[in-house]
């Protein structure tokens, strides 16, 4: 199953929804948003999931992680449109990103980056002081996504990915 795909943070003062505007660029004049995922933004998510990756999560498995309390998933929201989600696992002081993934209308805006900044902020805000993900070997743009965001790579998982096989780079930031 692919765990973490990739289909600014900043000091960004809170909507009055809860959410952040982003750092992505705009669409027609509308600011990108970054919340958490709630139920109802499922069938949106779940259908980016479809259209990204080969082995998709399906909607209950998105509806099983909101619900444990040691997760924070957060929505990339423009025009009333989910645009993205990620989603972070905390267990001590570590952190896994299972999953980042951004509609490919959407894509190379920066929303990923922005969303994951976020996502990272709110991390070490619950006190997590190391984050770890998988990535496809052959997705460079991911690979340069969170190299640049202060990931490095730690090792291989050999024929991780199904649908194709592929091995995972495991990268890590502490």
């Amino acid at each position: 199953m692919d765990r973490t795909r990739t289909g600014e943070n900043g000091n960004i003062p809170e909507t009055e929804e809860g959410g952040r505007p982003g750092a992505g660029r705009e669409q027609a004049g509308e600011p990108l948003c970054i919340r958490r995922m709630g139920l109802e933004d499922i069938p949106q998510v779940e259908r980016i999931e479809r259209e990204t990756f080969s082995v998709p999560w399906s909607g209950e498995a998105f509806r099983s992680s909101l619900c444990q309390k040691d997760t924070i998933y957060l929505v990339a929201e423009q025009a009333g449109e989910v645009c993205g989600y990620c989603g972070l696992y905390v267990s001590l002081d570590e952190g896994e990103i299972p999953n980042v993934a951004v509609d490919r209308r959407f894509r190379r805006r920066g929303i990923a980056r922005a969303m994951l900044g976020e996502l990272l902020r709110q991390g070490e805000a619950r006190g997590v002081a190391s984050f770890f993900l998988e990535v496809r070997q052959g997705n460079a743009a991911a690979l340069g996504l969170y190299e640049g965001l202060g990931f490095e790579a730690v090792g291989v998982r050999k024929n991780f990915y199904e649908k194709p096989r592929e091995h995972a780079v495991i990268m890590w930031k502490k």
